[in-house]
């Protein structure tokens, strides 16, 4: 069973303690949708605190990520697009979503026929990713 941080209010420190960044990566690639998009959303809480962003670039998690912008289910593309974002903060998190082609997928994700919360969370995403200046040239 996906334990998820948000439903049983686990606490993001004992969420990144307890290897859950790991554990949530893994589970990015599972075949079910539904724990996909948990996943994704489950990175994008722990990664608030700056010790889960960089938990996320160490283990592997934003070409994961990146992959899940094109997604077959809308859900998992905006949490995947969420998470992004969120790890984007920092100047870690900006140059390895960078590197792993974040900006142009998240670019065929806007010109997409989306709903408002995938826009929403892949304008955030973009914002972030323009703030580093290898991110506002491939804009």
């Amino acid at each position: 069973a996906v334990v998820s941080t948000q439903s049983t209010g686990v606490d993001t420190e004992q969420a990144l303690a307890a290897g859950g960044m790991e554990v949530f990566t893994s589970l990015l690639t599972h075949g079910t949708w539904e724990i996909r998009g948990k996943a994704a959303r489950d990175i994008m809480d722990i990664s608030f605190p700056i010790d889960g962003k960089s938990r996320a670039v160490k283990c592997g998690c934003i070409p994961v990520l990146v992959k899940l912008l094109a997604d077959v289910n809308f859900n998992v593309r905006s949490q995947a697009a969420g998470a992004l974002m969120s790890i984007a903060i920092t100047t870690e998190g900006k140059k390895a979503s960078i590197k792993e082609g974040a900006v142009e997928a998240l670019i065929t994700l806007l010109k997409m026929d989306e709903g408002s919360e995938v826009k929403l969370n892949v304008i955030k995403a973009i914002t972030m990713l323009a703030g580093h200046p290898e991110g506002r040239e491939k804009l």
